[in-house]
């Protein structure tokens, strides 16, 4: 696979993010943390749901937390929901109380399907498992994230990073290979559950993985950076695929989690000031059901795409649209995240286009 021009890509070598961009990206991080639930008054506390029978759904970390209100919800409301978990036990345990709190013995279309975005091949698996169904794909949420405040420096069998790998190039990995499946089910979306710490965040093509040794490793600057690349790799996925399918990331707000640990003294501090501020899962899974099942959703995706903008739809936690961080218009380190992400997972460059033209690729982690 070609990689990214080496004359291009050194321009990106030793630069973090200024201190100017810093300050105001923390400041809006605690200006939306204070104030989120005032920004977001307009919402009833769940998020209105039509009925959805014949949506077909993938949620990805749908037992615990804003996932599980996710998946739960979708299903109530009449979808067919899968969950694709590491620990399909509870996923199966999960959904009997659900079932088991349902009026009329009625049972919810909810299948278990095993994937760890810890390895690639099991991302490569799930993909060759829901693709050779041939079953419709209409909504692909990829909610798994990790964030593993203090922790030091950590790999996945593949070799990267975990948050890397676990927040954006798995999900990567797996919106790219159930393209055929989402074009089945067109109109169909892909919804990135993000996180609004992007705009702390900072991507060096050169050094994703954080091996070069240039850039001190910390788990708040894998995370940051994980969630920039994301919003990069789906604009120019956005970009790339037909009208019909729709890639979008949403940020569900500051929702109740132990993430200060490492964070500094001050904002620990305030953090600590801030549980009637914070959102709990039920309320942090608003953005992400918007995105899956609004009908405007598809006009508005079409019309920045129609204008060519650098970024894909970016959805707040008040279901209304924002900007990322300013990092994420610059078109250039996009289409490099974008052709070393392909690289990471294993694809080739035209994966996107020969899958949509229903042609069989090679990916290094399993075959396709």
């Amino acid at each position: 696979m070609a990689a990214p021009s080496s004359s291009l890509l050194k321009k990106h070598e030793n630069q973090e993010l200024d201190w100017l961009e810093w300050l105001r990206g923390w400041s809006r991080l605690l200006s939306e943390g204070l104030f989120q639930k005032i920004k977001a008054k307009h919402l009833p506390r769940k998020y209105p749901l039509p009925q959805l029978s014949g949506l077909s759904c993938v949620v990805t970390g749908a037992t615990s937390g804003i996932g599980l209100e996710i998946a739960r919800q979708l299903a109530e409301s009449g979808a067919h929901v899968v969950m694709a978990v590491r620990n399909p036990k509870a996923a199966h345990q999960i959904i009997e109380k659900w079932n088991d709190r349902q009026p009329n013995s009625r049972h919810l279309d909810v299948d278990v399907m095993e994937i760890n975005l810890l390895s690639l091949e099991s991302v490569v698996k799930f993909a060759e498992s829901w693709n050779s169904s041939m079953k419709p794909l209409h909504v692909l949420i990829n909610n798994a994230g990790i964030f593993s405040i203090g922790e030091p420096q950590k790999f996945s069998r593949d070799g990267y990073e975990t948050h890397l790998q676990v927040n954006h190039l798995a999900p990567a990995l797996l919106s790219v290979l159930l393209l055929p499946s989402l074009q089945r089910g067109a109109p169909s979306r892909v919804v990135n559950v993000n996180s609004l710490m992007n705009v702390v965040g900072f991507v060096d093509p050169n050094d994703m993985n954080f091996s070069s040794g240039k850039r001190k490793f910390t788990s708040l600057r894998a995370y940051s950076g994980s969630k920039l690349a994301q919003v990069m790799f789906t604009s120019i996925l956005a970009r790339n695929i037909p009208q019909g399918i729709d890639a979008l990331c949403v940020e569900p707000g500051s929702v109740r989690t132990n993430v200060a640990r490492d964070l500094s003294k001050v904002v620990q501090i305030a953090y600590q000031c801030m549980p009637s501020f914070l959102f709990d899962a039920q309320q942090g899974s608003r953005s992400a059901l918007f995105a899956a099942i609004d009908p405007d959703i598809p006009k508005f995706c079409g019309k920045l795409k129609a204008e060519k903008l650098a970024v894909c739809a970016y959805f707040s936690y008040s279901c209304r649209p924002i900007k990322p961080a300013k990092a994420a218009y610059n078109e250039k380190t996009s289409d490099f995240v974008w052709e070393k992400t392909l690289d990471m997972v294993g694809l080739p460059s035209d994966a996107v286009e020969k899958l949509l033209e229903g042609k069989e690729i090679h990916c290094s982690y399993g075959s396709l």
